[in-house]
């Protein structure tokens, strides 16, 4: 995540909403109260909506409805989407990055166990762990993950696909080394060349 992450306070305009996000190329703003706790995110698409109804002041005397009500609105507190969707400082990237799809959104702030922001983490952010080396990976799956498993196995690593190689006569064994493998971070898919007496558990892992 970045930690030094810029970010308003309830009563910052619009226009400085704005001009933040030029600076710093975002596209979102946590929104914060007191010492520092996430109230709520403004993101262009909160903005956007006083573009939308620009011409439209005879829409904007209702503001019955979120999106003219945002369009009318001059401050982050009444243009922010709140409660602010965030994730804990401790969240793994996978957490981060299921958050980020499921809730539609391109930043997220980090917070602690007060709610209190800590920094904010980005699709590019999340992406960065796919430019791992190969050597890195595999030495990771070496030192970390193999020696936990009841088996002798060889990896490598081809464009960040992990080939695993050996002896795991186990049927069972074959979709928690898979797991196993894929939770390292980097790692963008799995292969299976294990001996024949295991060879038919391959189709298990790649279920």
């Amino acid at each position: 995540m970045t930690h030094t992450a810029v970010a308003v306070g309830g009563r910052a305009s619009y226009k400085e909403i704005v001009e933040l996000m030029d600076e710093w190329k975002v596209s979102a703003l946590p929104v914060l109260a007191g010492e520092g706790r996430v109230i709520g995110v403004v993101s262009e698409a909160d903005l956007l909506h006083k573009e939308e109804y620009h011409l439209g002041a005879d829409v904007l005397a209702d503001r019955s409805r979120p999106a003219t009500a945002k369009a009318a609105a001059v401050y982050a507190e009444d243009l922010m989407t709140s409660p602010a969707v965030t994730v804990h400082a401790g969240a793994t990237l996978s957490e981060a990055a299921r958050v980020m799809a499921r809730r539609r959104v391109k930043r997220l702030p980090v917070v602690d166990e007060q709610g209190l922001l800590e920094g904010v983490v980005s699709r590019s952010d999340l992406l960065k762990v796919f430019l791992r080396s190969d050597e890195e990976i595999a030495r990771e799956i070496r030192d970390d993950v193999l020696p936990a498993l009841p088996a002798t196995l060889t990896v490598r690593v081809e464009e960040g696909v992990a080939v695993l190689g050996g002896d795991l006569r186990d049927r069972a064994l074959v979709p928690l080394a898979a797991r196993a493998v894929r939770a390292v971070e980097g790692v963008v898919d799995i292969r299976l060349e294990l001996r024949p007496a295991a060879a038919a558990s391959a189709t298990t892992a790649s279920g």
